[in-house]
């Protein structure tokens, strides 16, 4: 009655999951990109190199919001369904600000409606 744990397999997988919603922490706000991609051409600024971005944070997706190592990691992430999704969000409404968030607990000043009768 000896074998290997059944369980091991989850282990390994449990590690992978924190590593994934630590660095989901990193990145900005739907919010914050959704204002940036809303700039017109002009208004954005050139990135300037940084030693300590991934490819000099010449490599970038406005979208996702992450940087590449180079230029064809950053066109294999463009056929990424991941980066397609992302599109999609970010081309339909406006996402959540934290004005939303607020209001919609009860925080915000209240909205009645318009008064019927005065008296």
């Amino acid at each position: 009655m000896g074998g290997k744990c059944p369980h091991r397999s989850v282990k390994k997988r449990r590690y992978s999951h924190k590593t994934r919603r630590r660095s989901k922490f990193l990145q900005k706000g739907d919010d914050a990109v959704y204002d940036e991609l809303q700039k017109q051409e002009g208004e954005r600024r050139p990135m300037p190199p940084d030693d300590d971005l991934p490819g000099m944070g010449q490599y970038y997706c406005l979208h996702c919001d992450r940087y590449f190592s180079s230029l064809e990691v950053r066109d294999e992430h463009f056929k990424s369904k991941r980066h397609k999704k992302r599109l999609k969000q970010m081309a339909g409404p406006a996402p959540h600000t934290q004005l939303d968030a607020e209001l919609a607990a009860g925080m915000g000043t209240p909205d009645n409606g318009p008064k019927l009768m005065s008296m």
